[in-house]
C-alpha cells in the first residue's frame, strides 16, 4: 500500500486580527518615513487577506473585557497605539509558552479524525517549526502530552520556512515504506507574528502584511484506509533549487526577533522556474499538467498565487483553495499547505459554492522557501473501499 495521509487537523490562536485594523496600526506608527504609510496601505490592502490569527492578544481590535490588563505591554501598547520592540529572548519566551497548545490541539484533532488510529498506534513523531526554539522540543512535548509510547521515534525539522511540511511528509513517507505498519504523526506549528515589527523596510512591511500563526497535523500510514474514509496517497515528492534567489528569500536571527528577507523579486523567480520544477514532479508521476485535478499552492502572498496561476495556465477554481486559506488565515508558514490539503482531503477543493469534486482525483501541492527552494508533491485523493 502507498503511504497515505489519513487525516489532517488544524489549530489557530483565539485572537483574530482584521486586515484593516492591523493595517491602520502599522500605518500609524511614529517615526516612519514620508512614503512608508502609503506603502503600508497599498501592501496590506493588496494582500488579499481578510483575517489572521495571532498569539499576541494585545493586537486584538478590542481587549478581552474578562481578562484584567495588569501586565505591562510587550508587543503593543494600546494606550499609546505604539508597536513595541521586544528582544528575541522575550519573543521566544512567548513561543515557548504559547506554541505547545497549538502543537497539541492540531495533533489531537488529526488523531481524532483518523479512523481506527489512536495515540497508542503512533510509532513516529515529526515536528516542524521555524519561528521559535526550546528543548526538549515539540517532538518530546507531543510524546508526553498525548501519552505516546516512550519508545516513539522523534524528529524535529527546524528553520526551513514555508516549505517545511514537505520534508516532514517525505520523512513520514519513507518511514512507512520501510516499516509498513508505522503510523507517523506530522505536526507543523508557526507563530510568525512574534517577529513582526514596525519598519520602513519594504521586506518588513510585506512580512507584516501576510504572516500569521497556526498549526496543522497529519497522520501518515501505509495501513489500509477504513471503508468510506478519504485519504491522500503520497505518490511523489520532489525538491528543486532555483538558479537564483538565495538572497531574495531568507530567514535569520536578529536581536529583535527573526529577520525575514522577502524581496519583491520572489514572485518573478517563482514564475521563471515553476515550469521546470513542475516538470520534474509530473514526469516522476507519469502525468501532465492537464491530468491534475486539484492544486494546493502555498500562498506565500497573493502575487505568488497570481504568477503560478498565470504561468501554469490554471483557472480560478484550481486556485480557490489556496486563495481561500490566504483570505481567512494569511500565511502561516509551514502549516499553511496542510490547511489547503485538508480541503482536498475532505472533498472541498473547489470554488465557493461549487459541487464536491469526484472521489478519486490527482492533487499537486507545492511551496516555496529560502534558497529559493521549490518543494512539491503529487497526491491521489481516494476513498477507502
Amino acid at each position: 500500500m502507498s503511504p497515505s495521509i489519513l487525516s489532517i487537523g488544524t489549530a489557530v490562536p483565539s485572537t483574530i486580527i482584521g486586515q484593516d485594523h492591523i493595517r491602520d496600526v502599522f500605518r500609524g506608527q511614529p517615526g516612519l518615513g514620508r512614503l512608508a504609510p502609503r506603502l503600508i496601505g497599498a501592501v496590506f490592502d493588496g494582500a488579499a487577506i481578510d483575517t489572521r490569527h495571532t498569539v499576541i492578544d494585545e493586537l486584538a481590535a478590542e481587549p478581552d473585557a474578562s481578562t484584567p490588563q495588569t501586565d505591562a505591554p510587550v508587543f503593543y501598547d494600546r494606550a499609546e497605539g505604539r508597536i513595541l520592540r521586544p528582544g528575541t529572548g522575550a519573543r521566544n519566551d512567548v513561543y515557548v509558552a504559547r506554541s505547545p497548545d497549538l502543537f497539541v490541539r492540531a495533533a489531537e484533532e488529526a488523531l481524532a479524525g483518523a479512523p481506527g488510529i489512536t495515540a497508542a498506534d503512533v510509532t513516529h513523531v515529526v515536528t516542524v517549526s521555524c519561528t521559535g526554539f526550546f528543548a526538549p522540543g515539540p517532538d518530546y512535548l507531543l510524546v508526553r502530552r498525548l501519552g505516546l509510547a516512550p519508545s516513539t521515534r522523534r524528529l524535529h525539522i527546524g528553520f526551513m520556512g514555508c516549505y517545511g511540511a514537505f520534508p516532514a511528509l517525505r520523512a513520514a513517507r519513507d518511514t512507512c515504506l520501510a516499516e509498513p505498519d508505522a503510523v507517523v504523526l506530522v505536526v507543523c506549528a508557526e507563530l510568525c507574528t512574534l517577529h513582526l515589527r514596525s519598519s520602513d523596510d519594504p521586506d518588513a512591511i510585506v512580512a507584516s502584511s501576510v504572516f500569521a500563526d497556526g498549526a496543522a497535523a497529519a497522520v501518515v500510514s501505509s495501513r489500509p484506509a477504513a471503508p468510506g474514509s478519504p485519504v491522500l496517497d503520497l505518490d511523489v515528492l520532489e525538491t528543486v533549487l532555483t538558479p537564483v534567489g538565495e538572497g531574495d528569500m531568507a530567514w535569520s536571527i536578529g536581536d529583535q526577533g527573526f529577520d525575514m528577507v522577502l524581496s519583491s523579486y520572489v514572485p518573478h523567480i517563482v514564475e521563471e522556474n515553476i515550469d521546470s520544477a513542475l516538470a520534474t514532479l509530473l514526469e516522476a508521476g507519469g502525468i501532465g499538467v492537464g491530468d491534475v485535478d486539484g492544486w494546493a499552492v502555498h500562498p506565500g502572498g497573493r502575487s505568488i498565487l497570481d504568477r503560478v496561476e498565470s504561468q501554469v495556465g490554471l483557472d480560478e477554481v484550481a486556485m480557490a483553495p489556496s486563495r481561500r486559506v490566504l483570505r481567512e488565515y494569511g500565511n502561516m508558514s509551514s502549516a499553511t499547505v496542510l490547511f489547503i490539503l485538508r480541503e482536498h482531503l475532505e472533498g472541498a477543493g473547489g470554488a465557493d459554492g461549487d459541487p464536491a469534486p469526484p472521489a478519486v482525483r490527482r492533487v499537486c501541492a507545492m511551496a516555496f522557501g529560502p534558497g529559493l527552494t521549490v518543494e512539491s508533491a503529487l497526491l491521489t485523493r481516494r476513498v477507502g473501499a
